[in-house]
C-alpha cells in the first residue's frame, strides 16, 4: 500500500522545473525581497525624518508615530534573518545539503499557519474586515466604494483571496519538502550488489565501504605432526 508521503512525492514542480531547481528560484526570490526590504529599512535608519511619517490629525484624530527606531530595528533583524534562511536554503539545495533546507521549510510552515489564522478570524468575526477599512487613510483608493459593499461579499471577496494564496504557499510548501526527500534520499542512497550464482544470492556491500573494511587475517598455517 503506497502511503500519502509516497502518493504526493515528485521530483518536478510547476510541470517542467526539479525540485532542486525551483527551490533554488525560490530561495533567490525570497533573499531578494528581502533584500529590498532591508535597504529601505536602513535608509530610514540613516535619515529619519524623510522616511518618517504621521498621521494627521485630520485622519485619525491624534498625531501617531507609524514606525519608531524600535520597530524599525526589529524589522531589520528578521529582514536579515530571512535572508541568512533562504540563503541556507538555496545553498542546500544547491550543493544536496538536506539538513539546510529544514529552517527554510520551518518557516514556510510558520507562514502558513499564521495566514491560516487570519483567515479564521475573518470566518469568526467578520466585521474585522469593515474595522480595517476604517483604520485606512481617508487618502486611500475607492475607499469609501469598497465600504458601502455588503459585508458579506466583503469577507467572501477576503476569503477567496486568502484561499488562492494559501493554495499557493501550500504548493510551495510541497516543492520544498518534495526536494529535502529527493536531497536526503540522494546522500543515504547505497549501491548494493548482488552476485547471483545457480544456488544462492549473494550481498555485496558498496565499493567504498569494502575499500575501507580492514584485511582479514589469514587462516594458520597447517601443521603436520
Amino acid at each position: 500500500m503506497i502511503s500519502p508521503w509516497d502518493r504526493w512525492y515528485s521530483t518536478s514542480c510547476c510541470l517542467c522545473c526539479h525540485v532542486r531547481t525551483g527551490t533554488i528560484i525560490l530561495g533567490i526570490w525570497y533573499m531578494l525581497i528581502n533584500a529590498v526590504v532591508l535597504l529601505i529599512l536602513l535608509s530610514a535608519l540613516n535619515d529619519p525624518i524623510q522616511y518618517r511619517y504621521h498621521l494627521t490629525s485630520s485622519e485619525l484624530g491624534t498625531d501617531i508615530d507609524v514606525m519608531d527606531d524600535a520597530n524599525i530595528c526589529i524589522a531589520t533583524a528578521i529582514s536579515l534573518l530571512m535572508i541568512l534562511i533562504c540563503g541556507m536554503a538555496t545553498y542546500g539545495a544547491y550543493k544536496q545539503h538536506a539538513a539546510w533546507i529544514i529552517p527554510f521549510f520551518c518557516y514556510q510552515i510558520f507562514d502558513f499557519a499564521l495566514n491560516t489564522l487570519v483567515a479564521i478570524s475573518v470566518v469568526v468575526y467578520p466585521n474585522t474586515v469593515q474595522d480595517y477599512l476604517q483604520q485606512l487613510p481617508g487618502t486611500f483608493p475607492y475607499k469609501e466604494d469598497i465600504m458601502s459593499t455588503n459585508n458579506m461579499c466583503l469577507v467572501f471577496a477576503v476569503l477567496v483571496f486568502i484561499g488562492c494564496i494559501l493554495s499557493f504557499k501550500a504548493y510551495l510548501i510541497g516543492c520544498v519538502w518534495n526536494c529535502y526527500r529527493y536531497v536526503s534520499g540522494r546522500g543515504s542512497t547505497e549501491v548494493l550488489v548482488y552476485v547471483t550464482t545457480n544456488d544462492t544470492t549473494v550481498l555485496l556491500p558498496p565499493y567504498e565501504e569494502a575499500i575501507a573494511l580492514p584485511p582479514k587475517e589469514p587462516p594458520p598455517q597447517y601443521m603436520e605432526a
